[in-house]
């Protein structure tokens, strides 16, 4: 865990642990956003041939002995990162675009911080754990989350990336069930299973990766054995 989080200097809080989950709407306090969303959904509606869908963009409030803070991916507003505990950096549409701060968005696992349009919020909060040592984790996969091109499906899930894939990976990392939660009655939270796709390669190529290591120990092991001579007789 980065000391940056369990500062010796900051007094630990009594509140219990928990990690909540915020659905806001896509484009609140935004009207390009929200203009940008709706021609989008209208145009995947119609490609589906289904109906139109309220979108959503989640963040996580997650509170822990040590503080509590916010987990969100957002537009990166000036070079003050550090003070919104920025962790992480990505680029937005292109890479060639992303030189430009315009075009990147920035990860943040920001203590004490607040999430903007937290007010607008649907169905919110929603408890997706009250564990501590899931809390934790949650806070320690921050800084690991990957930064992949916005709104791109650059690592081949069927579903692009942006902020609902940072806090579904997250989640399920941590060990939450990423499908079982859900946006709002009658909405979607467009890169959701982006995220629970990835983590979930990575949970099982860590665990392949696992047993193959245990399985050369005991090839090793079972070698020394074989070869172990016995003691003479008399």
């Amino acid at each position: 865990m980065g000391s940056e989080i369990y500062s010796s200097t900051v007094a630990p809080t009594s509140a219990l642990p928990a990690a909540d989950l915020y659905w806001i709407p896509l484009g609140a306090g935004g009207h390009v956003v929200r203009w940008n969303g709706k021609v989008y959904e209208a145009i995947k509606a119609l490609v589906e041939r289904r109906p139109r869908s309220a979108l959503y963009h989640s963040a996580l409030e997650v509170r822990v002995p040590e503080g509590r803070f916010v987990i969100e991916i957002t537009p990166i507003p000036d070079l003050r990162g550090r003070e919104r505990g920025v962790v992480a950096e990505g680029p937005v549409g292109t890479r060639w675009a992303g030189r430009l701060r315009l075009f990147r968005y920035e990860i943040r696992r920001w203590r004490g911080g607040s999430i903007p349009d937290a007010s607008e919020a649907v169905s919110s909060p929603v408890r997706v754990s009250s564990d501590l040592a899931c809390a934790r984790a949650i806070l320690d996969l921050v800084p690991s989350v990957p930064t992949p091109v916005w709104g791109r499906d650059e690592l081949g899930t069927g579903d692009m990336w942006n902020s609902n894939s940072v806090i579904s990976w997250l989640l399920v990392r941590a060990g939450v069930d990423g499908k079982q939660v859900s946006p709002p009655c009658g909405g979607r939270a467009p890169g959701w299973d982006a995220g629970v796709v990835v983590a979930q390669r990575q949970i099982l190529a860590e665990g392949n990766e696992r047993g193959a290591r245990k399985r050369a120990v005991d090839r090793v092991v079972r070698g020394r054995l074989t070869r172990k001579k016995c003691p003479p007789v008399g």
